[in-house]
């Protein structure tokens, strides 16, 4: 009699994902955002989530720093957005690199979307396009201009028709980072040199439409209309 021999295939190796959270003064919204991210399920990765508490003495930050499954970093001066976002590309060891605000105005939901693309080998580059979800609000006229002109010299500089050029919702490979780095910005215009040095390497972007709820300045909203400017001026210089 002839035996039956069961074969077991190997189970792929999950890739890491790093979260990395710039924060400041994020009060109870931090605590939201990552319970939410705790909870969220993505069957292809492993989380690995990082929150950089940029200089702020709000003290819901000794909550974070006490979580289990959180990497706390703490700079003991303020360096701004693209600061934080340094310290945290820095210290990740994730497969992939997202960038998640921490003031909820973009929705946890939107992350596995995000990765689609990355995963089925789609893209290096997924940006999250607030303006390809017809739903969205913006929080002013101005904000909502302001990032058009953006999007509208990305075009021009770039030769690269992307619809949200300046959105906080990026994801990318740890090749790309790897290309890209050393990134130089300290301030919001992080997002024109990414967004430059991504287009200008070659590597396959991807828009997705994402769920986007701002905050009013009266909310604590820090970006302005005016600081359009500077992520033009960034645009300039990385071009």
């Amino acid at each position: 009699m002839k035996l039956s021999t069961r074969h077991t295939r190997d189970v792929p190796k999950k890739q890491v994902l790093s979260i990395i959270i710039p924060s400041y003064n994020a009060g109870d919204r931090i605590l939201t955002l990552l319970k939410k991210l705790k909870t969220l399920h993505v069957p292809q990765v492993q989380k690995e989530i990082i929150v950089i508490n940029d200089a702020s003495k709000d003290p819901v930050y000794k909550q974070v720093s006490g979580q289990e499954g959180v990497i706390y970093l703490e700079h003991s001066k303020n360096k701004g957005k693209g600061g934080a976002l340094r310290t945290g590309f820095k210290r990740a060891t994730g497969d992939i690199l997202l960038i998640q605000d921490d003031d909820l105005e973009y929705d946890v939901r939107n992350i596995p979307k995000l990765l689609s693309p990355i995963l089925s080998g789609e893209a290096e580059v997924v940006f999250g396009s607030r303006r390809l979800n017809k739903k969205n609000k913006y929080a002013s006229m101005a904000y909502f201009l302001g990032g058009s002109f953006v999007n509208f010299v990305v075009k021009v500089f770039l030769r690269q028709n992307i619809t949200d050029a300046i959105t906080g919702s990026k994801v990318f490979t740890r090749k790309v980072y790897e290309e890209i780095k050393p990134i130089e910005s300290q301030g919001f215009d992080i997002e024109s040199e990414l967004t430059v040095k991504i287009v200008k390497s070659g590597f396959r972007i991807v828009e997705v439409p994402i769920i986007y709820s701002p905050r009013t300045r009266k909310e604590g909203k820090n970006i302005r209309w005016y600081h359009a400017f500077k992520l033009i001026t960034a645009l300039w210089k990385y071009s």
